[in-house]
């Protein structure tokens, strides 16, 4: 379970330094999330805590990092305006059940059905999220936005911009972050650069006493050990019908956004984490997190890519992202709430720059018309929505297009034999898609009064398929002609209802496969 290394280039150092690295990029991630969750921040850094300790020991996935995030918070605050934070607790607890009936279910497989597009608008779109979500920071706490009065009031870039001084001295920290994080590399990997530019800019800020906001002008992070705590809930149906629609939803996004990470790390790191365990792993640890008063989370795609870009690849740089995260609560509070906020908004725009599909822009003209769709209109309800909003609306576009394309492939070659009778062969797939192609290629009056219909080079796919051939059966009956259906598979014979004694059965040539179709079962 604890394979701390899996490769060799992971060593314990780097695991160490990239996970304290995340651990600091942590602290006003959860804070913030707690806010838009309407929760004590407490309550948000206890969840990173255990989410993340408890996913990095026994997920699927090492070298990634969970914790609690923006898009199960933005669910969240509706029910606890509702309801209260206990029923948040309880809601965690059923959602992290769910989880893991999926992945007992190995229901973690279907993310292989998203398809690429679809994978590239989601790291695009969380990207701009992630983006957007810092600008907050180039604000003035509670005076009007910039958009009043337009259609963008409210939004996440409606805040009123800082001015002179410190927005001067705001945009030459961070970019001195960014500068430190993408040259030091160059000249030594003793440390991790984000690590290394924190530090640096912490005690640049200390150093010449510069008046710009720290992570202690969010919230005060000091706090206890988290304790066992059962939710202060009514234990009766009416509870349950109120957290089971949040739980669904909640469990739905979790592991969509934990399953996209690590597919998303797969491809960086070159390896293969396991999905289903890894949905385990994520319901162990929301089911813990609500008992032990946390807000849940699930996979975060910002802290995986510090980790990964920082050398993190084992289980060790998880777990101690955690731990580092639970000592700065416990004794270096005051320590962390002196880190520049700034030195945090330059880590995470490197995120944004190294997590963004640039290559995007290229390929977008020289795919098919289709996919460059799917990707901007992922992207653009990622940013609108959530993000399993979004992949939905992804996987059902792509899954639209393609049974369009697909239902123009089939063809029907029509010939006289030497017997006189009218031969067609049915070339491509008979589905729900192609059935009025197919249908429209038969005309029963000109036929000859012997009709043959040669499926050899067709496959029969779902229902809307067998009642084609049966309304196509009745169409020759109706006309007096004779009609043969050869080379269609046993299943399908079963399922005709009209044309089943026109087939003809030939066991040696006779194709084997299953219809998408419930009446056998």
């Amino acid at each position: 379970m604890f394979d701390f290394h899996p490769s060799k280039v992971t060593t314990f150092k780097n695991d160490l330094l990239s996970g304290l690295t995340v651990a600091l990029a942590l602290v006003p991630e959860a804070v913030a999330f707690a806010f838009v969750a309407g929760v004590d921040p407490l309550v948000g850094l206890y969840a990173a805590f255990m989410v993340g300790l408890i996913t990095a020991c026994i997920g699927g996935r090492p070298g990634m990092i969970s914790g609690a995030t923006g898009a199960l918070a933005v669910v969240m605050v509706t029910l606890v305006a509702d309801h209260g934070v206990e029923y948040l607790f309880a809601t965690v607890v059923l959602m992290g059940i769910l989880q893991m009936l999926a992945g007992l279910l190995k229901l973690g497989k279907f993310i292989r059905m998203v398809p690429h597009p679809v994978m590239l608008g989601f790291v695009n779109g969380l990207a701009i999220v992630i983006f957007l979500a810092q600008l907050s920071q180039f604000g003035i706490t509670g005076e009007p936005g910039w958009l009043q009065e337009t259609f963008l009031e409210g939004s996440i870039i409606d805040i009123a911009w800082l001015q002179g001084k410190q927005l001067y001295l705001l945009l030459g920290l961070v970019l001195t972050t960014m500068v430190i994080i993408h040259y030091l590399p160059k000249i030594t990997t003793a440390i991790p650069s984000s690590l290394a530019a924190i530090v640096v800019v912490s005690l640049l800020v200390i150093g010449l006493d510069l008046d710009t906001r720290v992570v202690g002008d969010i919230a005060s992070i000091k706090g206890g050990l988290p304790s066992f705590h059962l939710p202060l809930v009514p234990v009766n149906l009416e509870t349950f019908w109120i957290i089971l629609p949040y739980s669904i939803v909640l469990a739905a996004i979790g592991l969509i956004e934990s399953l996209l990470t690590l597919r998303l790390v797969d491809e960086i790191t070159e390896s293969r984490g396991r999905g289903n365990k890894e949905c385990i792993g994520q319901g162990i640890a929301n089911t813990v997190t609500g008992f032990f008063g946390g807000m849940g989370g699930c996979a975060m795609i910002g802290q995986s890519m510090i980790n990964v870009n920082s050398g993190g690849r084992g289980r060790l740089s998880g777990i101690s992202a955690a731990l580092f995260l639970l000592l700065f609560i416990l004794v270096a509070s005051s320590l962390i709430e002196q880190i520049p906020l700034a030195a945090l908004i330059g880590v995470m725009f490197i995120v944004v720059i190294g997590t963004f599909e640039w290559s995007s822009f290229r390929i977008i003209g020289k795919v098919p018309r289709s996919d460059s769709m799917v990707l901007i209109l992922v992207s653009a309800v990622t940013v609108a929505t959530d993000l399993a909003i979004a992949v939905v609306v992804g996987v059902i576009v792509s899954a639209i297009v393609f049974a369009w394309e697909h239902a123009k492939h089939i063809r029907i070659e029509a010939r006289e034999d030497h017997k006189g009778s009218t031969v067609y062969a049915v070339i491509g797939p008979l589905f729900f898609g192609s059935v009025t192609s197919f249908l429209d290629r038969f005309d029963p009056q000109w036929d000859n009064d012997e009709v043959v219909i040669d499926f050899a080079r067709s496959r029969v796919a779902d229902h809307s398929g067998l009642e084609a051939i049966d309304t196509l059966a009745e169409r020759y009956l109706n006309a007096n002609k004779t009609l043969h259906l050869v080379h269609l598979s046993a299943e399908c014979r079963k399922l005709l209802r009209k044309a089943g004694n026109l087939v003809e059965v030939n066991v040696i040539e006779d194709p084997k496969y299953f219809v998408a179709e419930d009446s056998l079962a």
